[in-house]
C-alpha cells in the first residue's frame, strides 16, 4: 500500500461491539482530491468504520494519520453525509448549509463573509433560489443536495458519506452522484462513499475497496479504468462487476490487482 502522497491513513484498526469483534487489522489510505468507495454486506461494519476515520468513535486499537500525524483536530476538518439529510426543521434551506460557520471552533469571519459562503454554495448544488424554503418543502433530492451543500460549506479536507443517495430514485441518484464527482474536483476534497451498490461504487470511484468478512477486513481493491461519472455498460466495469461478487462470496481470500 503506496501512501507518500495520501491524505488519511488508517493502520490496523481493529473495533468490537461488547466481545463481538466486528473489524480487525483494517489499513486503508485515501489520496488527496480522491474519491473511494466502500463497499460491503449490510452489517459488515462500513458505517462503523466511517465513524472512526471521521473521528466521531474510537477504534478499539490501531491509529488514523491525516498529513501524516495523530491530529486531534480530525474531525473538524472533515465533513459528514448521513442516510438521512438530517436538516433541522425549523430552519431554512440557506440557515441549515450555514448551520455551525460561526462556531467558536472555526476560524472568524463577517455575517456578509458567512452569507456569501452559502450563496456561493447553493448556486453550485443549484438550490439558490429555495434558500428560504424550509425542510419540508424539498423533494428527497433537493434535502441530500442541501446536505452536501452543508458538508461542502465547511470546506473540508475529506468528505465522508454514509449511502447518503440509497433511498432515492435511479435518475436523482445518479444525478447525485455526478454532482458529488463535480463538487468534490471542484472544491479539491477527497471523499470516502460507503455503498453497497456495487454499480455505484464502479461508476464514481477512482478506488473500490471491499470490507468482508468476520471480522471483516480490507479483501480487495479495484481502480476503475476512465473517468468517472462512467458507463454503467462497458465490458471493462463489468468484468470488475464479477470480480468483486466473486470476492463476496470468498471474502477469506483477499483479492487484490496487480498495479
Amino acid at each position: 500500500m503506496t501512501t507518500e502522497n495520501a491524505l488519511l491513513v488508517a493502520r490496523q484498526l481493529a473495533f468490537s461491539y461488547g466481545h463481538k469483534p466486528v473489524f480487525s487489522q483494517v489499513d486503508l489510505h485515501i489520496d488527496r482530491r480522491e474519491i473511494v468507495c466502500l463497499i460491503g454486506a449490510s452489517g459488515c461494519g462500513k458505517s462503523t468504520l466511517l465513524r472512526l476515520l471521521a473521528g466521531l468513535s474510537e477504534a478499539d486499537t490501531g491509529e488514523v494519520l491525516l498529513d501524516g500525524s495523530v491530529r486531534v483536530d480530525r474531525a473538524a476538518r472533515a465533513s459528514v453525509v448521513f442516510q438521512s439529510p438530517a436538516l433541522l426543521p425549523w430552519l431554512s434551506v440557506a440557515a441549515n448549509v450555514g448551520f455551525g460557520l460561526d462556531f467558536v471552533c472555526r476560524s472568524k469571519q463577517t455575517r456578509a463573509a458567512l452569507q456569501t459562503q452559502v450563496k456561493n454554495i447553493l448556486e453550485q448544488v443549484g438550490l439558490a433560489e429555495h434558500a428560504h424554503k424550509k425542510p419540508q418543502a424539498l423533494s428527497g433530492g433537493m434535502a441530500q443536495r442541501v446536505a452536501l451543500a452543508r458538508a461542502l460549506a465547511r470546506e473540508p479536507e475529506i468528505i465522508y458519506l454514509d449511502e447518503p443517495f440509497s433511498a432515492l430514485d435511479a435518475i436523482t441518484r445518479e444525478s447525485m452522484q455526478d454532482l458529488l464527482i463535480a463538487l468534490a474536483h471542484q472544491h479539491q476534497s477527497a471523499a470516502l462513499l460507503v455503498t453497497h451498490d456495487i454499480d455505484e461504487a464502479l461508476r464514481i470511484g477512482d478506488r473500490v475497496l471491499l470490507l468482508a468478512g468476520a471480522p471483516a477486513r480490507i479483501v480487495g481493491e479495484w481502480r476503475p479504468a476512465g473517468t468517472a461519472p462512467r458507463q454503467h455498460r462497458s465490458s471493462a466495469l463489468h468484468s470488475m462487476r464479477e470480480e468483486i461478487l466473486d470476492s463476496l462470496s470468498q471474502p477469506s481470500t483477499p483479492w487484490f490487482p496487480v498495479i
